[in-house]
């Protein structure tokens, strides 16, 4: 029976992805829109077709998990030292702007004071997912714009594993100092430990049997859910030890290769993370955040290409490029989503503000992929003078 219902709950999630990605394409919205309202359609709050909230929460943990592994993967610290000094100095006036903005919202509608640090947490980030895809190949790989966006990404991501350290540092979720001190204790531990293995052991073993593909497949797997129990064993969480497992990978040779093969996993793990996201979300919380999440989708939406926009200026950035970045980054981001579940999750703020930055994230991808779309280069473009590949 048990495994009538998961394969029942596949069918439903992947063959309804399939019909709600190819309406959205023709109707050129973003998929991952279309698989959050998949899962709200077909989650308890909808439809109630899938029901099993514990299935669908493992689900997205292990989703996260290996999210998070491949994000390790792609992210190459050399990347982001090229653009060092520009990137650090917006990221981190755009990171503390966004955070005492959420704080102050948060306080404005009636939250706790550490329910309003983890929306303005919250609040910090934009989405990669959403930065990236919107923006042209040839912008990416050859134009300044992509390599100050991609480093500004980069950056707001080291930011969100310092977050998710800090929340996810007591699994009773009372964030006790000495806790927190252990945790980041054992953090350089085992960043050394993944570094000697990765050298002394891990590609040794890729360069030998790199003709066997299943094994090359085998042990990127083996080592990423291996460092991520270590990481839970010693007190900071597998999510952190995954991440670990593929940024230590990073450097090597035979990473993109890794990357290139999880890439189906990784699009497998998306559409049930968002999936999961949309499902989880309780439409009955709607009419108790509906105005703040409203307003703070405004806020987020305005503020940001601002804020981005007088940051590059002073960096002696063009204003049109300026203009173009702030929009692009006009949104909160999937690290945003992670931090309000397991915030929640930990009791650490409440339902109604862990929907409040589902409801703004959701939000905020719908227009700001509007905005995008309909004024600036992009693969996706409705105009002609604006698709770019």
């Amino acid at each position: 029976m048990a495994e009538s219902t998961l394969f029942q709950s596949f069918f439903l999630i992947f063959s309804g992805a399939a019909v709600v990605a190819s309406l959205a394409l023709f109707g050129r919205q973003p998929l991952l829109v279309a698989y959050i309202a998949l899962g709200i359609l077909l989650g308890p709050s909808g439809l109630a077709v899938i029901d099993n909230l514990r299935l669908l929460s493992d689900m997205s943990s292990v989703g996260i998990i290996f999210l998070l592994f491949l994000l390790g993967l792609d992210m190459q610290p050399q990347a982001l030292v090229s653009v060092l000094r520009k990137a650090t100095f917006v990221g981190l006036v755009s990171c503390a702007t966004f955070l005492g903005l959420g704080f102050g919202l948060g306080w404005l509608f009636g939250f706790t004071p550490l329910e309003c640090w983890v929306i303005g947490m919250a609040l910090m980030f934009s989405s990669t997912i959403i930065g990236i895809k919107l923006l042209p190949t040839t912008v990416l790989h050859h134009k300044h714009l992509g390599e100050l966006m991609v480093g500004l990404l980069l950056f707001q991501d080291f930011v969100a594993i310092l977050c998710l350290t800090i929340l996810l540092s007591d699994n009773a979720g009372d964030m006790h100092l000495g806790q927190l001190a252990l945790s980041f204790g054992s953090l350089p531990l085992i960043v050394m430990l993944a570094w000697g293995m990765v050298k002394y052991l891990l590609l040794p073993l890729f360069t030998r049997f790199d003709r066997f593909h299943e094994y090359v497949f085998l042990l990127a797997l083996g080592w990423c859910m291996g460092m991520a129990e270590l990481a839970e064993t010693l007190g900071l969480s597998r999510e952190i030890g995954a991440f670990i497992a593929g940024i230590t990978l990073a450097a090597s040779r035979i990473s993109q290769y890794i990357a290139l093969s999880l890439k189906p996993l990784r699009d497998f793990f998306l559409i049930l993370f968002f999936f999961s996201l949309g499902a989880q979300f309780d439409l009955a919380m709607l009419p108790e955040i509906l105005v703040a999440a409203l307003v703070t989708t405004a806020v987020v939406l305005l503020a940001k290409p601002v804020v981005f926009r007088y940051l590059l200026g002073n960096q002696s950035e063009q204003k049109v490029l300026a203009w173009d970045i702030g929009f692009r980054l006009g949104q909160i981001s999937e690290f945003s989503l992670l931090i309000a579940l397991l915030a929640c999750d930990r009791n650490l703020i409440g339902s109604a503000a862990s929907h409040l930055i589902q409801a703004t994230a959701i939000l905020t991808f719908l227009v700001s992929s509007y905005i995008v779309v309909m004024n600036f280069p992009n693969p996706i473009a409705i105009k002609d003078e604006l698709r770019r590949d």
